[in-house]
């Protein structure tokens, strides 16, 4: 047996660890860096949405994004198989509804404008990605494409919808960025699909100890709608790869919570637009939950998805894959339900 493959596999190993520690480093220390200025120009008024009770400073998400791109950025020109690959799209589309999401941090943008530019940034991933790449093949291309870009913008819409809690976004992306890295390791995700995830991963530990309850600082929307792009991308590529029941059961929590409770308002016909408090996670800090008592919830159901959606990649078939789904969305309701009602 050759010693190449194994030592491959080490390589790869460090690669994952040496890029989610940097992230979280230098996250950390550009946060230090900008709080004095955010203090002074992005101060977070507490609103209707609101779960903090004092104007803080929101913008971390600056460093967030600086730190994962520019980890992986470095990744990938020092490592030849995933500089090969570099997802130049993704990373204009990133720093773009970065731009967007600190625009509208400072002073709020339209919302028609705003889900125009978001389209824009999804849209030039979607469409800019290789046309081998199919989901469902018995599904006409160009509905396929079109499908998956009104995803990908309610995806990067509902990770902003559900960063209403300290720690809520580190609850959810830690887990699930943490979960596709090892994927990747294992090779059921592309290199550099893992070490965006690993890089966004670190990043985000980095920022938690500024986020922790009760919260000095906030990530903003220069930091939840790149944030929401990249991990939807990541989740993508998950699906590429053909293990969309893994690309659904990782974020499902999110997509539940976010989208049920869309419904909801929709069909109430409330302003959906409008600053709330309807999500479920929301709702259970008024039904008695602590934000510590959410967060753990949300973490310990976020490993259990990430359990799951790594059984479903290896099921042995269609309705043991249907089975695990079944079983994530049996667990993520009776979160949800919980939440729903007075502790």
């Amino acid at each position: 047996m050759s010693d190449e493959p194994l030592s491959t596999a080490v390589a790869e190993w460090w690669l994952i660890l040496s890029v989610t520690l940097a992230a979280a480093v230098i996250s950390a220390i550009v946060i230090r860096l900008i709080r004095p200025q955010l203090l002074k120009h992005a101060l977070a008024k507490p609103n209707a949405r609101s779960s903090h009770q004092i104007p803080t400073p929101q913008g971390a998400g600056i460093a967030v994004i600086a730190a994962t791109l520019g980890i992986a950025g470095l990744a990938f020109a020092l490592v030849p198989e995933a500089g090969s690959n570099f997802p130049v799209v993704l990373f204009a589309a990133a720093l773009f509804i970065a731009a967007l999401g600190f625009a509208d941090d400072i002073k709020p943008v339209p919302v028609l404008p705003r889900l125009l530019l978001q389209a824009i940034a999804v849209g030039a991933i979607v469409l800019t990605s290789g046309s081998d790449l199919r989901i469902a093949p018995a599904v006409p291309f160009w509905i396929e494409r079109g499908l998956l870009v009104l995803a990908g913008l309610w995806f990067v819409n509902l990770v902003n919808f559900m960063d209403g809690l300290d720690w809520m976004t580190v609850a959810e992306v830690v887990p699930i960025t943490a979960a596709l890295a090892l994927l990747g390791l294992f090779g059921e995700l592309p290199l550099t699909a893992a070490i965006a995830a690993a890089a966004l991963c670190g990043a985000m530990i980095g920022f938690s100890p500024f986020n922790r309850p009760v919260a000095s600082i906030f990530l903003g929307d220069v930091g939840s709608l790149p944030i929401g792009l990249v991990l939807g991308w990541c989740l993508l590529q998950l699906a590429w790869h053909q293990h969309l029941a893994a690309a659904l059961l990782l974020p499902l929590y999110y997509l539940a919570d976010a989208s049920v409770t869309l419904l909801r308002r929709l069909m109430r016909r409330e302003p959906f637009w409008i600053a709330h408090r309807s999500h479920f996670y929301q709702r259970a800090t008024d039904n008695g939950f602590t934000v510590m008592q959410v967060v753990s919830e949300v973490v310990t159901l976020n490993l259990a998805l990430a359990a799951l959606a790594a059984f479903s990649i290896k099921a042995p078939t269609s309705a043991a894959t249907a089975l695990l789904v079944a079983l994530g969305a049996a667990a993520v309701g009776s979160t949800m339900f919980r939440f729903s009602r007075p502790r």
